[in-house]
């Protein structure tokens, strides 16, 4: 004869399964995850070719813990899309128009796929004199000579800040060419102070993440006394290289000297543009939409994967 459960045991077994779930659901919660798109770049020896990369070479971590990757596939053919913008600074030496054609050249050579913007930085703005267009002839015809003059508030990080907060949200490639030397002429660097990073750099730095934006520097020289000093266009430099590295980008210059040519560096830049790769993978949200660093690598021989320091994952639902 089975023996009889009673009521009261039903009960004790039914707390005790529930009881046994919790740890699994609270566990299940804690893998929520949300897809995360990032432009990744493969960055090769001079004169190599790049080697196929398969999305099992990449290792993506988030912390500790290692994320999936749910795609890899190469900017290109259907994903090829870009959005680029060429800035100015206006403050920048009139020698600068010694340069203007190179970068005719290399907007001429674009694909098609690419929109190309052009605009000047002044006053912590851009003045935008070609909006994005197919039409590369015309944004090559749009270059200018920079004005020569710093302007009233001149800074070259809260500038571009306000070109990517007017930049509207697309599922296409935003990259940003900035020709600038760096100093914040509405923020000075103390020389008794030490060289030190400009909290602009920092802001730009994080809404470049935020926004998926890759900004590449080319240094030039600027107007005034500042050129001359040491102190100043040291920690320009050091914000433009900061501010390419941490949003995925390369910055060029040549010392504290004029480069005699801009091509060498616009063939690096178009050797990037010609090897990134569009990544999703599945990051762990927190409670709050934020930045998340990241870091991402990769196992075949000779490659270098760079990209932004952190994406913005928005937060648990």
């Amino acid at each position: 004869m089975r023996p009889r459960i009673t009521t009261k045991i039903r009960s004790v077994m039914a707390m005790a399964a529930i009881a046994a779930a919790l740890p699994l659901h609270a566990e299940e919660l804690t893998k929520t995850t949300v897809p995360v798109t990032i432009t990744v770049t493969a960055n090769v020896a001079n004169n190599k070719r790049t080697p196929e990369i398969s999305q099992q070479d990449v290792v993506v971590t988030q912390g500790k813990e290692r994320l999936k990757v749910r795609g890899w596939v190469p900017a290109k053919g259907q994903y090829a899309g870009l959005d680029l913008f060429i800035v100015i600074d206006d403050a920048s030496d009139p020698s600068l128009g010694m340069h203007l054609d190179d970068l005719k050249t290399f907007i001429n050579a674009q694909p098609s796929a690419t929109l190309i913007g052009v605009g000047y930085m002044r006053n912590a703005t851009v003045q935008i004199v070609q909006d994005l267009t197919t039409d590369h002839a015309a944004a090559a015809n749009a270059l200018r000579l920079p004005l020569g003059s710093r302007g009233a508030y001149a800074s070259p990080y809260l500038s571009v800040i306000d070109l990517m907060k007017r930049w509207p949200s697309t599922d296409r490639r935003h990259e940003i060419l900035m020709v600038t030397d760096g100093i914040d002429r509405a923020r000075r660097t103390l020389p008794w102070r030490g060289l030190r990073i400009n909290p602009d750099v920092d802001s730009a730095s994080d809404v470049a993440m935020r926004t998926g934006t890759i900004i590449h520097t080319i240094y030039a020289p600027g107007v005034g006394r500042y050129r001359r000093n040491y102190w100043e266009v040291t920690s320009g430099q050091m914000g433009i290289a900061k501010l390419s590295d941490v949003s995925g980008g390369e910055s060029f210059f040549l010392g504290l000297e004029t480069p005699v040519s801009f091509t060498p560096y616009l063939d690096q830049l178009q050797k990037i543009l010609d090897n990134q790769y569009l990544l999703t993978v599945s990051a762990q949200p927190g409670k709050k939409t934020q930045l998340h660093n990241v870091t991402i690598d990769t196992e075949v021989a000779g490659v270098e994967l760079a990209s932004a320091d952190a994406v913005w994952v928005p937060a648990a639902k």
